[in-house]
């Protein structure tokens, strides 16, 4: 079989790759007291998929309290000590899922993704491979992923340099603050502004959301 090469987009965020991106990020005058402000990113998050996918669905749209009491009930199923496998997670009943604090739709979105993994529709091997294209692509067969928990996926478990998750409201008032804009941004005009840096993208995400008061950055609990 042959092997073919990464795409570029394919490299994940590394020390010095964080360290070039703010030292280019830092030349912008709308970036630079972002920068002083809050230092360097923090990308150290836990980068194995399935954990990292079923976390993004119990937190979907509700708060961060909720969703993590929520998750350690969850976990509780299991024994509470390592993260089930999708196998477990298929072998445990709809009624242990539903008493752990899940909404029927969640624990349908989380047997599904596990059954993917299981199956093999979901290949998280083939991701050091793929584009983020081909990655949101794969993701959203997913029942209750859509393109913003792919986004999230893409930036803080695989740690691709170049997301630009313009569907998420505080990257679009994080854009609104930082350009000074009179409203908040379309999709097109973030990819717009953001063309200078846009290969920077997730670093700069990062900043955005800091530049929103009171704005939970995803994935940062």
């Amino acid at each position: 079989m042959p092997r073919y090469p990464r795409p570029i987009n394919a490299m994940p965020l590394k020390q010095g790759t964080i360290f070039d991106s703010v030292r280019f990020l830092r030349m912008d005058p709308r970036f630079r007291p972002l920068i002083k402000r809050h230092g360097p990113p923090d990308f150290s998050r836990n980068r194995d998929p399935f954990r990292a996918l079923v976390r993004a669905i119990v937190y979907q749209q509700i708060s961060g309290k909720a969703a993590s009491s929520i998750l350690a009930k969850f976990l509780a199923l299991f024994g509470g000590k390592q993260f089930p496998t999708p196998a477990m997670v298929l072998a445990m009943p709809m009624s242990k899922l539903r008493a752990a604090g899940l909404s029927n739709q969640k624990a349908l979105y989380i047997k599904d993704l596990a059954r993917k993994f299981s199956d093999g529709t979901i290949q998280p091997r083939r991701f050091g491979r793929m584009a983020n294209d081909e990655i949101i692509a794969h993701l959203v067969r997913v029942k209750g992923i859509g393109v913003w928990t792919a986004h999230m996926f893409l930036l803080f478990t695989l740690r691709r340099p170049d997301i630009l998750p313009t569907g998420d409201l505080g990257i679009r008032k994080g854009f609104q603050i930082v350009y000074e804009l009179k409203r908040m941004p379309s999709p097109k005009r973030m990819e717009e502004l953001a063309r200078p840096w846009r290969q920077y993208a997730s670093i700069a995400s990062w900043y955005l959301w800091r530049a929103v008061d009171g704005t939970r950055i995803p994935g940062s609990e």
